[in-house]
């Protein structure tokens, strides 16, 4: 790969010393050897650090390479005497191929999903900023110059990220105002234009919200080349920096540091909120995390039993995308490995485990299986159910004996091996499945075990939420309506369905995935105060 290096880097200056000191040096005899020899040495390390880091640093993409070509083999003197830009743009504008990749990465690490960019020249930068955003971010960059959105375009049109550049010219200020007017918001901003204007841009951006809370100003060249810091500076750009160096050092809304200030200079600008604002757990979020952070699950443990299907399979996939770990229990093996597989194929840690949750030494070998593969359990999701159906008078003990040893039974049997792990850790979320038919009398189907047994699941819920809540482990349950399932669609259950449509408000029967933010909320640190709850999840049929 040919290296395409970058002039007029910091580094390149201190090379440009070093180089004069020790031709003065050599010229002199009274100059001692060994001083010569440290001049040499300095010069070797300054002369080699560009090239060096531009072969660490990871490959740039085919596109990106084609506009840095074009950008320096144009004849950009010849562009402006032809009236094509305002001003003469010197090639060395561009961000080059380590400045690219490290923006890229910032991009990424920073989640960034909205970038603005102030000044973009050729688009070097804004094409490696969008390929590190997600396939729906957007890049917004302001260019003065009309020319260079003309001459980027084609190379955007080109690669599979130029897709998410929307390029608006004209005076960078101006398109600051109607983005706030807007009420856009952006997780990142570049600056790389005017430096006079370098203070402007920031004050407009923090004044009209244009950042978001923990987003990023990222600053290309803020130390130039040491002008900022040299006492005798006199370079109006030096000093317009310096100025705004000073300024932002200041303001307390944002935290600041400079990276890499020999070779090109970035400084990073994080947007963290003090100022004259309320410093407290809503403003900054619990232990400082912001609400959709406290919904996640990473470093949990869970499992979710009767998970090879239906409302247990969707629980699984919601906790294991989440961040949980899952382990998928069904008395079916291979359903539990076929969900359990499908999990791995998202990348999710998952397990998948056979067990009955009626027998007691089943639930038992459920919980020590996952203690032993994975050190304990965070998560415990009883979900597991059977539904049959009979008149009252004709229901036979047997399929009381049959439904409670699932339903209810199975469910403290689950939530009592759960429950001693989370009590003996001080931590632990279990959710249970109940269903609408704890509240009501679902008809015209004739389901009195089933009604009974799920009545038992929500006082079993409430009693353990209590008892056990002081100790660090919180109880809830869930109560669906009447779910989507192939089973509705029998030819012995759709006759009902218009029936049950008429009694619901919504107007539709539930689908598995209007269950899975509840379960989300329910296992997360954002539900802490939650404990011997019934969350009803049914389109409102309860209510009529």
């Amino acid at each position: 790969m040919y290296l395409y290096v970058i002039p007029d880097t910091p580094v390149e200056v201190i090379v440009e010393l070093l180089t004069k000191a020790r031709e003065i040096a050599a010229s002199s005899d009274t100059v001692p050897e060994e001083l010569k020899a440290h001049l040499q040495k300095a010069l070797d390390i300054s002369r080699g650090l560009d090239d060096y880091l531009a072969k660490m640093t990871t490959q740039e993409s085919e596109p990106l390479a084609e506009l840095y070509k074009k950008t320096v083999s144009h004849d950009w003197d010849q562009v402006h005497r032809d009236g094509h830009t305002m001003f003469r743009l010197p090639k060395e504008c561009i961000t080059g191929h380590v400045e690219g990749q490290t923006l890229k990465m910032l991009v990424r690490m920073s989640q960034a999903k909205k970038v603005l960019e102030i000044g973009m020249f050729t688009g070097y930068g804004a094409l490696s900023m969008a390929e590190g955003l997600p396939e729906d971010g957007c890049l917004v960059a302001c260019e003065l110059e009309p020319y260079l959105k003309d001459f980027a375009q084609p190379i955007f049109d080109k690669s599979p990220h130029g897709k998410k550049i929307t390029v608006k010219t004209g005076s960078a200020m101006d398109t600051l105002k109607e983005l706030a007017a807007a009420g856009e918001q952006f997780d990142m901003v570049f600056i790389d234009a005017d430096k006079t204007n370098y203070i402007n841009y920031y004050k407009f951006i923090m004044d009209n919200n244009l950042l978001k809370l923990r987003g990023v100003i990222c600053v290309d060249n803020s130390l130039f080349k040491a002008k900022v810091y040299l006492k005798d500076t006199a370079d109006s750009n030096g000093l317009a920096l310096r100025e705004f160096n000073q300024f932002v050092s200041s303001d307390p809304r944002v935290e600041q540091v400079s990276l890499n200030p020999l070779h090109f200079n970035v400084s990073l600008y994080m947007y963290s909120g003090f100022g004259k604002i309320t410093d407290d757990e809503v403003f900054r979020g619990v232990q400082g995390r912001p609400i959709l952070d406290r919904m996640r699950l990473d470093g949990k443990v869970a499992y979710v039993t009767g998970a090879g299907q239906g409302i247990g399979r969707a629980f699984a996939h919601a906790l294991g995308e989440a961040g949980a770990k899952v382990a998928v229990v069904d008395l079916d093996k291979n359903k539990a490995e076929t969900v359990a597989e499908e999990l791995s194929l998202k990348g999710i840690n998952a397990l998948s485990i056979t067990a009955d949750i009626s027998k007691s030494d089943d639930v038992q070998r459920m919980v020590d299986n996952i203690v032993s593969k994975w050190g304990t359990v965070h998560i415990a999701c009883n979900n597991a159910g059977i539904n049959m159906n009979s008149a009252s008078e004709e229901t036979s003990l047997e399929e009381w004996d049959q439904t409670f040893n699932v339903n209810l039974r199975g469910t403290f049997m689950c939530c009592q091996a759960a429950g001693r792990v989370m009590l003996k850790q001080g931590y632990g979320k279990i959710i249970n499945t109940a269903s609408m038919a704890s509240l009501i009398v679902p008809h015209p189907q004739n389901q009195l075990s089933y009604n009974t047994s799920k009545a038992g699941v929500v006082k079993l819920t409430q009693t353990l939420g209590t008892e056990w809540i002081d100790r660090g482990v919180r109880v809830n349950c869930i109560s669906p309506g009447i779910v989507d399932t192939p089973l509705i669609h029998s030819e012995s259950l759709r006759p009902l369905v218009q029936r049950w449509l008429s009694d619901i408000p919504a107007g539709r029967l539930a689908q598995v995935t209007d269950l899975q933010a509840a379960v989300v909320y329910l296992a997360s640190d954002a539900s802490d105060y939650m404990t011997g709850h019934n969350l009803v999840i049914e389109g409102g049929q309860s209510l009529w």
